[in-house]
């Protein structure tokens, strides 16, 4: 608990068994957390019996993979049926330190903030954390592009690590989008048509052969995807094509 509102963390897994306890243990010993929520997505491995043996554990399992996204949208309805107030992502790979969670919770549960993301970009440590060149590289390209087209000013759109308030969970239109990668995307450049700021924190990272990630081949569609994303966004604000990601009850009376 923190300002008196419910934190829950959701963990999307997929064969997380050599992680998932490790992440579990240090989000729990921040102090903050209520709840987490397992959603596995039809693993091949071990992490559905782990995820049963941790306290204060809601598990659920897909039966068929559903894909990154869909499994964020299991996680986000499990975590708003549980009563929660602040929703915070970690992936179970720890990839992203838990000991962030104290501080991105208390932006959201204070009023603050409704999302508050975990940079890798911001500090500059990035590469030194491992992210391969080409990924860092990728990074910065897509940002800049979707900066131009949402007319944001965020230092990266693609990390895991991010924390929402119930009621923007609420707003947001989450079963329109892709039950794929680019999912994430998605959601910031719905979030940032509702006019709502996102804020950001520095996020140190760590890259091992255990945490996750997709291959090249999968990173092309998802930049693609971004771009697409970006596209329809912009147009959807110019007035110029309608999308379902983008309703035009949900957006400020703003300039576009």
């Amino acid at each position: 608990m923190l300002h008196g509102k419910k934190i829950v963390v959701v963990m999307p897994a997929y064969n997380a068994e050599l992680t998932l306890r490790q992440t579990y243990d240090e989000v729990m010993a921040q102090g903050v957390v209520d709840e987490v929520i397992v959603v596995d997505d039809s693993s091949r491995d071990a992490t559905v019996a782990i995820a049963r043996t941790l306290p204060h554990t809601r598990v659920a399992v897909h039966p068929q993979n559903r894909g990154y996204g869909g499994n964020q949208k299991t996680c986000y309805r499990l975590a708003r049926e549980s009563g929660a107030d602040v929703i915070i992502m970690v992936h179970p790979d720890y990839q992203y330190t838990p000991r962030l969670l104290p501080a991105m919770a208390s932006l959201v549960a204070g009023g603050l903030y409704e999302c508050v993301l975990g940079s890798r970009i911001l500090g500059g440590g990035a590469l030194a954390g491992g992210m391969p060149w080409w990924k860092y590289v990728a990074n910065r390209a897509l940002t800049a592009a979707e900066n131009a087209l949402l007319g944001a000013k965020l230092s990266e759109y693609h990390t895991g690590y991010r924390a929402f308030s119930r009621p923007l969970l609420e707003r947001l239109p989450l079963e329109v989008n892709s039950d794929d990668f680019v999912f994430d995307n998605q959601m910031l450049a719905q979030i940032h048509w509702t006019g709502c700021t996102i804020a950001e924190i520095t996020c140190p990272t760590k890259y091992f052969p255990e945490a996750s990630s997709i291959n090249f081949r999968r990173s092309v569609q998802y930049g693609v995807g971004c771009l697409g994303t970006g596209l329809a966004f912009r147009l959807a604000a110019w007035g110029l094509r309608s999308s379902p990601l983008f309703r035009p009850e949900l957006r400020p009376a703003i300039n576009a």
